[in-house]
């Protein structure tokens, strides 16, 4: 813990550091005031979980799984001559997880159990403050043992008169599964699983100087570390639109369309078929995603809001879902409040789940992974927030929160997990 909260520290000083140098180029531009830190937030949680039913060993076994998760985020404010307001916001994450059932991607137990995942992101926002309307990019990147992603996004907002918003955003993700397989289905995997359309793909693109060539002519991207990887790219488009309906009561319009190509699933996960072989899953690769959202907040009196939620999926692959919602913060003092909450979520499986050994040899597609079978979970807990106007001991600490939840799902998976949240201004 005390290695953690080091790490913590140092990024943070690097961050304020590295941002006072940004301040001091931009300078120039913005005359009207400078960027300056204008609040920190820092989140750190913990997360376990059990089970049985783990894809790595085709849907049986262990789901043993703990994560450890820290995210730092910097809030950097300036305005430029024209007034316009800019806003940058610089984050940091590293999560650390331990998996009883990764151990088991090698047939003999011998694979690490651990992993680490960095994920920085930076984001930049122009804002119209008089007309409410606003303009921002953002970038990511997230580094783990089995993959690499990049994204980019941008977003625009506009404010109407009768205190509608519209907010449109658009994102692309550009990710990288390196190819690690069951010890003991390597020597086939490559040649029965791998999508040869998104190889070429890929290839036409531009992979260069490091390619390999295996049965069938199917040529994979680069290598590093002596793994090949091969690519899964998300596409997606985000409409809100929220209306302020009267003083008490809030609603919003959530809708949203994703398009995935590429190594849908993962190459370590096995599946076992009613003839007792067994097979890395293979699964479609495209998939489109259609989820559509509706959320209304009312505020009961001074010290009680009802924040309900609504979200109806839908995608190709036969999967649609419903979740509904319930939060109800109530402030027991001006600077104490107290937020209960229940999430209910219910899907359909898709048409390529099939449980151990229930798949036929002749399926085109197959997982066992039990995200994609039929379930249904709750999720609920409570949150207490304290933030007085003076700050928590008369500090720079102005909010901190605590949040619980336990989930159960109804293939006996089950979670908990607590977060603390801290806000510096």
């Amino acid at each position: 813990m005390k290695k953690i909260s080091l790490t913590l520290i140092g990024l943070y000083l690097l961050f304020l550091h590295g941002f006072s140098q940004v301040s001091d180029q931009y300078s120039n531009i913005f005359k009207a005031k400078k960027l300056k830190l204008e609040e920190v937030n820092l989140v750190t949680s913990y997360y376990t979980q059990d089970g049985n039913h783990s894809a790595v060993t085709g849907g049986i076994g262990t789901e043993k799984l703990t994560d450890y998760a820290n995210m730092l985020e910097l809030k950097l404010v300036g305005y430029g001559e024209t007034g316009l307001k800019h806003t940058i916001l610089a984050g940091m994450g590293i999560d650390h997880h331990t998996a009883a059932s990764q151990k088991w991607i090698s047939a003999t137990g011998a694979s690490s159990p651990e992993g680490t995942r960095v994920y920085p992101s930076l984001n930049w926002t122009v804002q119209n403050e008089d007309k409410g309307n606003e303009f921002g990019i953002g970038t990511y990147v997230s580094n783990e043992y089995n993959y690499k992603s990049f994204a980019l996004d941008a977003h625009v907002g506009f404010k109407n008169k009768s205190g509608g918003e519209f907010g449109l955003k658009t994102s692309a993700y550009f990710d990288k599964v390196y190819l690690i397989y069951p010890s003991e289905l390597a020597a086939t995997a490559t040649t029965e699983v791998i999508p040869t359309e998104t190889i070429k793909t890929s290839a036409s693109r531009g992979s260069s100087g490091g390619g390999t060539t295996t049965g069938g002519g199917i040529i994979l991207k680069e290598k590093e570390n002596d793994l090949p990887s091969i690519p899964r790219n998300t596409y997606t488009s985000s409409f809100t639109f929220t209306q302020v309906i009267n003083k008490s009561a809030q609603a919003a319009i959530l809708f949203d369309l994703v398009k995935q190509d590429g190594w849908l699933g993962l190459p370590f996960h096995r599946v076992y078929f009613k003839d007792g072989t067994a097979k890395v899953e293979n699964l479609p690769h495209s998939r489109m995603k259609i989820p559509i959202g509706f959320r209304f907040n009312y505020f009961i009196g001074d010290n009680l809001i009802l924040r309900s939620y609504y979200r109806y999926y839908t995608d190709d692959w036969g999967l649609n879902s419903h979740t509904v919602s319930l939060e109800l913060p109530y402030k027991i003092t001006p600077f104490f409040s107290v937020s209960p909450f229940y999430r209910y979520y219910t899907q359909t499986a898709t048409k390529y789940f099939a449980p151990y050994k229930q798949h036929a040899v002749t399926d085109t597609y197959f997982t066992s992974n039990y995200s994609a079978a039929a379930f249904n979970s709750s999720f609920f807990g409570t949150g207490l927030r304290v933030s007085p106007p003076n700050g928590i001991g008369n500090t720079y600490l102005s909010t901190l929160e605590l949040r619980y939840g336990h989930y159960t799902q109804t293939t006996d998976l089950n979670s908990n997990v607590i977060s603390l949240h801290f806000t510096w201004k």
